[in-house]
């Protein structure tokens, strides 16, 4: 009998194509994985230091944010690479955060969600803030903490701007903005169900961060541009991540728009 099959080209291992496709799922044994094993997961969210500053957000039902039509936002949506001198209000900045990774309901341990989708509810990402100009908020690095609806101030940071350019390549928008979202990775929350499948979702996952955040923008006369070229060893010196078990992925400045 002749197959009719139709035959595909083969992409080995080797080539970076490879981890576009899921033939990974079909190698991976799920019996294996931390979860199947009776681990626990990792944290949903990565602990503030006990010493650290805690700045309590904006609560959802007291934000001054206007209305806007969903279509009107989508139809909207471009990437801006030039603001103005303005600031962001508290308000502004908790309506962004909510918008791509705010909490809607935390069921158990290993499932929190939120407002974007995450492969297994695994929502790898912490969101760091290098904040320029926020009312309220004195210039530095903070992280949000979506549990808790708030942020935990990292460090002060000489010359952000700065090193914020020489972080992106040269991208001074990036070291401009009122605000720089700046998301890292801990790949071990989503190895613990997927084990080596991870990593193409990890990056699906944090398109759907973005474009949360892009829309988010569009209702409060902000604009974003997302940015994936970077050098890692400066943003994570920046973030006082190790670069291993946690380490930046995605980044996105925010500011009013011209």
């Amino acid at each position: 009998m002749v197959s009719h099959m139709k035959k595909h080209p083969s992409i080995t291992t080797e080539s970076g194509r490879y981890f576009l496709t899921d033939r990974i799922r079909e190698e991976v044994d799920f019996s294996e994985t931390a979860q199947s094993r009776g681990m626990r997961p990792p944290p949903t969210q990565k602990p503030a230091p006990t010493d650290a500053q805690i700045v309590k957000l904006p609560d959802q039902d007291n934000w001054s944010i206007p209305p806007c039509d969903l279509q009107t936002a989508i139809s909207k949506r471009q990437s801006h690479r030039r603001f103005t001198a303005g600031s962001l209000s508290l308000d502004e900045l908790a309506f962004l955060l909510w918008a791509c990774q705010g909490v809607r309901e935390q069921i158990h341990e290993a499932a929190v969600l939120r407002t974007v989708p995450s492969a297994g509810c695994r929502h790898p990402f912490e969101t760091y803030l290098a904040v320029n100009r926020v009312k309220g908020l004195e210039p530095g690095i903070y992280r949000y903490l979506p549990l808790t609806n708030s942020l935990v101030h990292i460090k002060s940071v000489e010359h952000m701007s700065a090193r914020l350019t020489a972080a992106t390549h040269g991208q001074s928008f990036a070291g401009n903005a009122s605000v720089t979202f700046i998301w890292t990775v801990t790949p071990s929350r989503t190895e613990w169900r997927y084990a080596e499948a991870s990593y193409k979702v990890i990056a699906l996952d944090a398109g759907h961060v973005c474009q949360n955040l892009y829309l988010a923008c569009e209702a409060i006369d902000t604009g974003t541009c997302a940015i994936a070229a970077y050098n890692q060893t400066l943003i994570d010196d920046l973030l006082g991540v190790d670069g291993s078990e946690e380490f930046g992925i995605y980044i996105a400045p925010v500011g009013k728009i011209i």
